[in-house]
């Protein structure tokens, strides 16, 4: 365990498996006290007691529900004695299919999960920092106290592909609204970065209904792909970074996935 992340306070959405829990880990071994969110409770409490009770605590909820993304940043708070300092908001979920052959039942609480849940996320742990925070016209105390939002899209939301544009659609908005919130309150001293994942490694494709036939051979051709642990490091190269550095956003892929 490192001490680069010390006296941070973290909260993740989405943390109970694949690139949120491995977000959890990364950041709890540099030494940050984190909050866990995300629907299933006891795969939050496994993940609490790998982590250890002193430094993490669970907010059970979903996290596209105003009150549940109360929670998550009461409790840090209440548990730790101060507002969080790093968010990540990853709660997510995928969608097979474009906008001519995905199932429209689900595009409701795509766009609910993926965009409206994010989005709420992202203006209360805004609000919080601003207004908790010091702030960058009285002196150099900002300099001292980084400040992040990470938010998680995809490589689908950057380069959009056909087979997946309903998804990637939902991304394309969050890239716009992170780049834009970094501009309105980045001058605040607090930082907001785009990760942008190619193809990881999870039961993110499962979950979306993706064929494990093709889709697990498009995974042997540009593999090895990208593991939950490759974009949790990068998260947290992005947030160790001095207050005064910031890097706005990043796409990682696997090196021989050319597209998308």
């Amino acid at each position: 365990m490192s001490d680069e992340l010390k006296d941070r306070i973290a909260v993740i959405s989405g943390a109970s498996a694949g690139i949120g829990r491995a977000v959890a880990m990364d950041l709890a071994e540099r030494g940050a006290r984190v909050v866990l969110n995300a629907r299933r409770e006891d795969r939050l409490r496994e993940l609490r007691d790998e982590i250890g009770e002193n430094d993490a605590e669970i907010v059970a909820g979903d996290a596209g529900d105003a009150k549940v993304v109360d929670e998550m940043l009461d409790a840090a708070r209440e548990r730790f004695g101060r507002e969080a300092d790093l968010v990540v908001v990853n709660a997510g979920r995928g969608l097979a299919g474009s906008v001519f052959t995905s199932d429209a039942s689900e595009w409701e609480d795509l766009i609910r999960t993926n965009l409206l849940g994010a989005a709420l996320l992202m203006r209360a742990a805004a609000r919080r920092m601003v207004e908790a925070g010091p702030k960058t016209e009285d002196g150099d105390a900002w300099l001292r106290s980084p400040r992040d939002i990470v938010v998680l899209g995809s490589n689908v939301g950057r380069h959009i592909s056909p087979f997946s544009s309903m998804y990637g659609g939902t991304k394309f908005a969050l890239h716009s609204l992170a780049e834009a919130m970094r501009r309105e309150i980045g001058p605040r001293g607090v930082r907001v970065s785009l990760i942008e994942p190619g193809v990881v490694k999870s039961e993110f494709q499962s979950v979306a209904g993706y064929d494990p036939k093709s889709f697990g051979e498009f995974m042997e051709r540009i593999g090895p792909v990208l593991e939950p642990a490759d974009v949790a490091r990068l998260i947290g190269f992005v947030v160790s970074q001095p207050a005064h550095i910031h890097i706005n956003d990043a796409v990682i892929r696997a090196v021989r996935q050319e597209y998308p």
